[in-house]
């Protein structure tokens, strides 16, 4: 492989804001797994956001560069894994694809293929276009993906805040993560935090149902497990909250210890568990971590607190929740999925057609 650009490359990446900023380019945010792929001729390598190759988990989206990529050429874009039937993007089924046996990779790529969302041009052919300004690249992008097939696609892009607006508002029932902004005159920057992000920002009153242990300090609190009642009056889990000074973490340890209790009297009894049922295991690790310990002590589910979350994949918090307040005044029971909110559903394959 001999491009103008050469792996690995850290993609540029966005900071958050509040509000549409004006006199942007605005894209939708996709919530999948960020990637730059290159492609000189018959080559191709797909890169990650921590520089290592994807190429090997997604043989299906080597053959769709090959079929729709210009000849040479640097892309950075999201890949994406798409219910059809939900009509909307399918995160957890993303991560499932990362999968160490080569016979399980060609069973997925099969069962749940990806596609692929383009949205900046870092090289064609001989040339680098990363000291260009943003508004060449999207157009050279525009103009090289044209004909495009998918499961490539290029992503949306509007300059009206109106039309941003009413995409942060529509997309997100399409599994989509806001928002982000981009400054026409930019030039690609890798590993620097120069474009703008604006995501859903939530509240929702939860139980905490446990704690694990911070990994530095064994009397500390690592992070809390959060809890809803669903309608069957079962409490699944949630999420988590995982950020608090290294002194309040010794202080929440201390005080909650009081609460602590054993698995068989815990909703969560990791021997009672039910197949499909969504609760975190006693002994368990992480699938993208091997030494990551995810054990938890179990707590009564007496305390209720309040948490900032963007949304929702499945039944789960998407991404770690924040501590906002406790919530004394709040009964356990009370706190159920019925106080979410639910976005509009919105199909996928109009966004991804829409480019």
């Amino acid at each position: 492989m001999d491009l103008p650009v050469m792996p690995p490359v850290k993609p540029m990446l966005a900071k958050p804001v509040k509000g549409i900023p004006p006199d942007q380019f605005y894209e939708p945010k996709w919530d999948g797994f960020r990637s730059i792929i290159f492609r000189d001729g018959d080559e191709v390598e797909i890169g990650s956001r921590n520089e290592r190759p994807m190429t090997r988990y997604f043989p299906e989206l080597v053959e769709a560069v090959l079929a729709s990529f210009p000849e040479r050429a640097v892309v950075d874009g999201e890949i994406v894994v798409a219910d059809p039937e939900a009509n909307r993007l399918d995160f957890e089924a993303l991560q499932q694809r990362i999968h160490p046996a080569e016979s399980r990779v060609r069973k997925l790529a099969s069962e749940t293929p990806v596609s692929f969302v383009a949205f900046d041009l870092l090289a064609l052919g001989d040339e680098d276009l990363t000291g260009r300004p943003l508004s060449e690249r999207r157009a050279r992008l525009e103009e090289a993906f044209a004909d495009v097939a998918p499961p490539v696609h290029l992503t949306p892009l509007t300059r009206d805040t109106e039309v941003a607006q009413r995409w942060f508002e529509q997309f997100e029932g399409a599994g989509l993560d806001g928002l982000i902004a981009k400054d026409p005159a930019g030039t690609y920057q890798p590993d620097k935090r120069v474009l703008s992000k604006i995501k859903h920002v939530r509240t929702a009153d939860c139980v905490v149902a446990g704690y694990r242990v911070h990994k530095s300090a064994p009397d500390a609190i690592g992070s809390l497990l959060l809890g809803l009642y669903d309608e069957e009056g079962s409490l699944a889990s949630v999420g988590v909250i995982g950020s608090f000074p290294m002194a309040r973490r010794k202080e929440l340890f201390t005080e909650l210890q009081e609460l602590v209790t054993d698995f068989e009297d815990h909703p969560w009894n990791w021997a009672a568990h039910l197949e499909g049922e969504r609760t975190p295991r006693k002994n368990e690790t992480s699938r993208w971590n091997a030494g990551k310990d995810l054990s938890f002590v179990p707590l009564r589910p007496e305390l209720v607190v309040e948490a900032r979350y963007d949304y929702l994949e499945g039944a789960r918090f998407r991404h770690t929740a924040q501590f906002v307040r406790w919530r004394p005044d709040r009964e356990p029971a009370s706190c159920t999925y019925a106080q979410l909110e639910q976005p509009v559903s919105f199909d996928v394959s109009e966004v991804l057609t829409s480019g």
